[in-house]
């Protein structure tokens, strides 16, 4: 009989050198992207959108970068009816609705959805009737904000929204996550 040859062990899969680490909400930072793409009139809309209250209708912050992996974690409290603008990022990103609804086109999604924008991407949504809290998980530590065809009108529309919203978002209480989060 022939003996059978030796195999050698598999190798041991090598314990991670990383450890576990802790990102607090408390900690969060402003989610800060840099933008491309605006024109004169994004410029005049950005400016008039918020002097109607626009900054008060949202809540945005970065809870977790990882250059090791290259993900990155996002919070988001968009208030009630808050529009945003159309826009892409030049990464993927999922976003999973933690409460509230998306109005994203025809679809409402609702705690517990999420969808999926690919990179460079257009697109837009609206927050629901009690507004929207969002996680968003994108495959790059930095990102751009790109903007894309807005025109006057919807810029008008996204600062009349501000303004009739405005006296809500101010009075409007924070969801647990967002009240820990420094402002």
């Amino acid at each position: 009989m022939l003996d059978e040859p030796a195999t050698e062990p598999a190798a041991k899969a090598q314990p991670s050198k990383r450890r576990i680490e802790i990102f607090r909400a408390t900690e969060g930072t402003d989610l800060s992207m840099p933008q491309e793409g605006v024109t004169s009139v994004d410029e005049s809309g950005l400016a008039q959108a918020y002097a109607a209250g626009l900054g008060e209708g949202s809540v945005v912050k970065s809870l977790f970068t990882d250059a090791a992996s290259g993900l990155s974690l996002s919070y988001a409290w968009f208030k009630s009816n808050y529009v945003l603008l159309r826009h892409a990022h030049d990464a993927d990103c999922a976003y999973y609705v933690i409460a509230g609804e998306v109005h994203l086109g025809t679809e409402v999604l609702k705690a517990g959805d999420v969808f999926f924008v690919p990179a460079n991407q257009l697109y837009h949504y609206t927050a629901g009737p009690d507004g929207v809290e969002i996680l968003e998980v994108r495959t790059a530590t930095e990102f751009n904000i790109r903007f894309s065809g807005n025109s006057a009108a919807v810029w008008a529309r996204i600062g009349a929204v501000a303004a009739a919203n405005r006296p809500a978002w101010r009075e409007a209480a924070p969801p647990a996550a967002a009240a820990r989060m420094p402002r």
